[in-house]
């Protein structure tokens, strides 16, 4: 192995299959650079460069990788040698070149390397002024149908996008998950490529890696690499305000990162966590040491996520003894729960076009016509798969359900995933035993629909079409919300002069 001065940095000798390479993790890992390397070797029959040699070239991003083929007086022969390319119309990795002798070999090698590495970085795309975001390629590796797999690579893409991931190559590969890969081999080294000629730091897996998945992969590239599980739990990270909020991220955090502490890329995740001097035992390990602080550390934020779901209950029960009746709002995750209350109370949550805007449980008191009032509460969306440690971490959020007294289940009727979105909701419902509640449809967004679709929706889902963004569409949900609460209200609709409105309130 020699560096770019022509020095030589290794000398290795090896058997007649294979030669193994030592740790080249020191030497220079740049994303717009090689890393500054040539490997020379030989092939006795003067064979060219194998799938070994090419899979080196890529995961190390070596400047070179040549094979010297020997001839039987043991004097050199044919070169053939690789070296990687950017991306291109060919959609070419690499570029394998054979000459007849080493005395044939014509370009400046200094010369040549620093061109290509020109045009690795020309090639990729632009950053803009102040962008940060780290870039990835997204993975799904699955057996399902094309349909549902280009729809959980849509709902992966808005996961990275609210996470603040910038995506810039998508990859879906139809097979098992292979138990060590995920991927099929060749598809992570065409894949690992794509990332350095694209610039890619992380690869992000549409399903959760175990323990092993995450060793392996670290083992085969220097990629950061992350499930949807932790892109979920990256968003919860970054939208949590409240102390509550906060304490429930760290707790789901934590239990996903316990049973993968032995995994390599999981080690400096636990550098903030604290433990008492003086409490080790002589013969702990770091291993053993980083999973008793773990343990210690939730056990401590299950305690206070108790005294704060005790705080929420005291809470709940004054409403209740106020017989104030409770409305909550439900739904897919940016389906528009948020901008509804906004909207029908006046008020001003966080609203945003990206997954999870809300964490916490928000409440606000609307006072109808008659001096009639309710609460009504938006909830964390739910979506997909979502992980049990995040379903068990905001258990107290989400107890906030089985006090009410009517669930509004808000569905984007603009989305071509509503069917599925809904099944979603029913399913996460009957798993909190609230699906015996009663419940009405909202079909939000309805001013982006075509009108005789939004029609047949309603009709087959009897749901209430509306547009959260205009109050105009707010009375047939209204009158069904008192319908169902106060049934002498059922033959006196709302007055059409008076709109109900928000009241400042404790549960605020």
């Amino acid at each position: 192995m020699l560096d770019r001065r022509g020095h030589v940095e290794y000398v290795l000798v090896g058997d007649a299959r294979s030669v193994y390479l030592p740790d080249l993790s020191a030497y220079r890992r740049g994303r717009d650079r090689l890393a500054g390397l040539r490997l020379v070797h030989t092939h006795f029959n003067n064979e060219p460069l194998n799938d070994d040699d090419l899979t080196d070239l890529a995961l190390l991003r070596l400047d070179l990788v040549a094979a010297i083929g020997v001839l039987e007086d043991g004097l050199p022969g044919t070169i053939f040698f690789g070296q990687l390319l950017p991306a291109n119309e060919d959609e070419q990795p690499w570029r394998l070149t054979t000459v007849r002798s080493v005395h044939e070999l014509q370009d400046d090698f200094l010369e040549s390397i620093d061109a290509l590495e020109d045009e690795f970085s020309r090639l990729r795309k632009p950053r803009r002024a102040g962008d940060q975001r780290d870039r990835a390629i997204l993975v799904h590796v699955s057996q399902d149908t094309p349909s549902h797999a280009e729809d959980s690579m849509a709902e992966l893409r808005e996961l990275a996008r609210s996470a603040g991931i910038d995506v810039v190559h998508e990859v879906i590969q139809r097979r098992p998950v292979d138990p060590r890969f995920v991927m099929g081999k060749g598809r992570l080294q065409a894949t690992v490529i794509k990332a350095m000629q694209l610039g890619a730091e992380l690869l992000v897996f549409d399903q959760d890696l175990t323990p092993a998945h995450v060793n392996a992969l670290a083992d085969y590239t220097d990629l950061k690499v992350l499930d949807r599980t932790q892109v979920i739990l990256d968003i919860f990270g970054q939208r949590a305000v409240t102390r509550e909020g906060k304490i429930q991220v760290e707790l789901a955090q934590l239990r996903y990162l316990l049973p993968r502490l032995g995994a390599k890329q999981t080690a400096s995740a636990f550098s903030r966590l604290t433990g008492g001097i003086g409490g080790r035992g002589p013969g702990e390990t770091k291993l053993e040491i980083d999973r008793r602080r773990a343990q210690d550390r939730i056990s401590a934020l299950e305690r206070e996520v108790e005294k704060l779901g005790e705080r929420r209950r005291l809470r709940r029960s004054e409403r209740n003894r106020r017989e104030v009746p409770i409305v909550s709002i439900v739904g897919y995750t940016n389906a528009g729960k948020s901008t509804l209350l906004n909207n029908l109370t006046q008020s001003e949550v966080i609203a945003e076009n990206v997954l999870f805007a809300t964490l916490n449980p928000v409440s606000r008191r609307l006072r109808f016509p008659r001096e009639r009032e309710i609460i009504i509460t938006d909830t964390v969306g739910f979506i997909r798969n979502l992980p049990k440690d995040l379903m068990s971490a905001f258990r107290t959020t989400l107890e906030e359900l089985d006090d009410a007294d009517l669930l509004v289940h808000v569905l984007d009727a603009s989305s071509q995933h509503l069917d599925d979105e809904k099944a979603t909701v029913d399913s996460v419902l009957a798993q909190l035993h609230l699906d015996t509640k009663p419940l009405l449809l909202v079909l939000n967004k309805a001013d982006l629909c075509n009108p005789d679709e939004l029609n047949g929706l309603t009709n087959r889902l009897n749901g209430i079409p509306l547009c959260a963004l205009d109050r105009s569409t707010f009375r047939p949900l209204l009158e069904a919300i008192e319908t169902q609460l106060w049934a002498a209200a059922q033959n006196t609709p709302t007055s059409s002069g008076e709109w109900p409105h928000e009241v400042p309130t404790q549960a605020d």
